[in-house]
């Protein structure tokens, strides 16, 4: 059964620098050579007439990337595919879609996400859900990957506004 997860921070950028933000191919680079562990490429960055932006990255788990408890679950290849869109959505909000799906392991995840306006910056907001599809030790390994991107939200937010304060 999917675990559901649940995250909320908050940013000093606005909603509209943070769509130019996703939108620019060196701010994907950046943040790549922050969290990628130099194992993620970017497959596919397109950005239409109206500014949705839409991404794909791939990651290379290699077992020295992985968190110490899937290291004993996964022992061969592992590679997570993730897609990211953003569009406006009104009233200065801006709306997301994520997807995660796995080769090497039977699993997927897939998230709703918006970008919400505030007087001092913006606030992201992103509930979904992780399974994945192993008998008896799939359940553990949901959790730890929603523990994972709990933290790992708010760590990319911060990311996010802090190479929009250098970049603009």
């Amino acid at each position: 059964m999917p675990r559901p997860f649940d995250v909320e921070t908050d940013s000093p950028a606005g909603v509209e620098a943070i769509l130019r933000a996703f939108g620019d191919e060196s701010y994907w680079n950046a943040r790549i050579t922050e969290f990628g562990g130099g194992a993620t490429t970017l497959d596919a960055l397109e950005v239409d007439a109206d500014g949705a932006v839409a991404v794909a990255t791939t990651q290379d788990l290699r077992n020295d990337l992985l968190p110490g408890p899937l290291t004993k679950v996964f022992r061969g290849n592992l590679s997570i595919v993730r897609t990211e869109t953003w569009r406006r959505d009104g009233a200065g909000v801006v709306s997301g879609a994520v997807t995660i799906s796995a080769s090497g392991v039977p699993g997927s995840g897939v998230g709703d996400a918006a970008l919400l306006p505030l007087p001092d910056g913006s606030r992201l907001t992103l509930a979904g859900t992780v399974e994945v599809k192993i008998p008896l030790v799939g359940g553990r390994v949901e959790k730890v990957i929603c523990d994972q991107i709990v933290v790992e939200i708010p760590q990319l937010q911060r990311f996010t506004s802090d190479w929009i304060a250098q970049h603009g």
